[in-house]
């Protein structure tokens, strides 16, 4: 099978297409051939080692100190059930499925094999294979923080930093189906985007500073880890929380005593990646209360031109990457596409 490995850290030219051999499932594992991928932003903190301050040594001591552990990047997918093992029920062979490996990464080739209880799910019909592609990196993450992590309630003042990326559109339409106002941060060129996702209000960073505004929210969401804390605490209410999906380390270990001190709460941490979050993600794709946002399309051949603009830092929503020619055509399906390689 056709993958793309990597082994050392640096740009996209140390990507490099190879054949693999076909994996075999397991009894209770199923084996999917990958019609759509992304290179997500962990796909590119994986392959690049560019970490937030200060997490450069825990990137090495996760990813690999001398090179990398994992070969084939790829956190996403969305695909056809090829084979199943012998004890496998709850998927056959022609099931259109939504696969997650995140951490595992492992999609950014022609067949994956999971577990039949992992990070899989039925696809919906009314979801294209790029759409479907396009929904758990940020979705998960942001169906996490916002429900799980920070509780956000109906008629709150949501504030979502960097609302264009993959998590922060997400955020947007997540907070919106909560019942929450939101604010959203992003550039000038994005503010039509981020409105037509839901956003209340928009500020465009280049121009204006939300945390010297004098405007309070009760929650702030940094997606980028451009709003550390003692910038982003002028902008909270008493009680306010801080929802930290990115940041330095400072922020990340200490952030919870900082904002004790300024009584402000502070959620930050690893977003889960728990089946369940996967399947509630979907289910709001379905209704069309979550719709992912494609910024480009390129096909497998053009892998590295795909991390390449993801490196650019231009990149709004998800970077879809079809593996299988055939369904080029197929369409958005409840996505917003903005563009194609």
């Amino acid at each position: 099978m056709r993958a793309f490995t990597y082994k050392q850290y640096g740009s996209p030219d140390v990507l490099t297409e190879v054949s693999l051999p076909k994996p075999t499932p397991k009894e209770h594992e199923v084996l999917i051939r990958v019609h759509a991928t992304t290179v997500s932003s962990g796909d590119w903190r994986a392959r690049s080692m560019q970490m937030p301050r200060g997490m450069g040594l825990a990137g090495r001591l996760f990813f690999g100190i001398t090179g990398p552990r994992k070969k084939v990047l790829g956190t996403e997918f969305a695909g056809v059930v090829e084979a199943v093992g012998a004890k496998v029920t709850r998927y056959a062979p022609g099931d259109a499925v939504i696969g997650f490996p995140g951490a595992d990464f492992g999609a950014h080739a022609e067949y994956i094999v999971l577990p039949e209880d992992g990070k899989l799910v039925m696809k919906p019909e009314s979801l294209s294979f790029e759409a479907a592609t396009a929904l758990p990196f940020g979705g998960t993450a942001a169906y996490d923080f916002l429900v799980n992590k920070a509780g956000i309630k109906a008629d709150e003042e949501v504030l979502i930093n960097g609302a264009s990326g993959a998590v922060g559109s997400a955020s947007v339409q997540i907070a919106k189906h909560l019942g929450a106002r939101v604010t959203a941060v992003t550039s000038g060129r994005n503010a039509a985007m981020v409105r037509a996702l839901g956003a209340d209000a928009v500020i465009d960073y280049t121009t204006r500073d939300f945390t010297r505004e004098g405007a309070r929210y009760d929650v702030v969401v940094d997606t980028v880890g451009t709003a550390p804390f003692h910038r982003a605490r002028h902008a909270l209410r008493p009680t306010g929380r801080m929802v930290m999906v990115t940041g330095k380390a400072s922020d990340m270990i200490f952030g919870a005593l900082k904002a004790l001190f300024y009584r402000r709460k502070f959620v930050s941490g690893v977003a889960s990646e728990d089946r369940a979050i996967l399947q509630a993600v979907v289910d709001l794709a379905e209704t069309g209360d979550l719709q992912p946002v494609i910024d480009r399309c390129f096909d497998f051949a053009d892998m590295r031109a795909a991390h390449r603009h993801v490196d650019s830092g231009r990149k709004k929503g998800a970077v879809v990457v079809n593996v299988t020619p055939a369904r080029r055509g197929e369409g958005s399906g409840h996505a917003v596409q903005l563009g194609a390689a």
